[in-house]
């Protein structure tokens, strides 16, 4: 049997452009990305701490470098420009894998600058 667990995680970022006018998906600093193990394309969760929305998308690479996490087409909707947001990526595995698993959290400050990295500095 698979669970589904976390595998990455930006904690707290600051959401930095929220535009109506776009397929749809969340564009993220693939530094930002990297650092939480995530890829283009990827299936992830957003939760807004300021509304309590959480919603379903998948990550496009933004501006390396630049702090991006821009909401893009209808969960613009629903999560605006400033809002602080936690973005959750999961994993399947069997229970046995699951042992072996430490998610990546990465906690993120003004300007969604690295302040906390499972790995050190990054």
């Amino acid at each position: 049997m698979l669970i589904k667990i976390l595998k990455g995680k930006l904690h707290r970022g600051t959401v930095t452009a929220s535009r109506i006018e776009y397929p749809g998906s969340v564009a993220i600093d693939p530094v930002l990305l990297e650092a939480a193990g995530l890829v283009p394309y990827e299936s992830v969760l957003i939760a807004d701490l300021d509304n309590g929305n959480r919603l379903e998308t998948y990550v496009v690479s933004g501006k390396r470098h630049s702090g991006e996490i821009s909401i893009l087409g209808a969960a613009a909707q629903l999560i605006k420009e400033g809002d602080l947001v936690i973005i959750l990526a999961f994993a399947y595995c069997t229970q046995e894998e699951a042992c072996g698993v430490t998610p990546k959290v990465v906690v993120l400050g003004p300007g969604n600058k690295i302040m906390d990295h499972p790995d050190g500095e990054y």
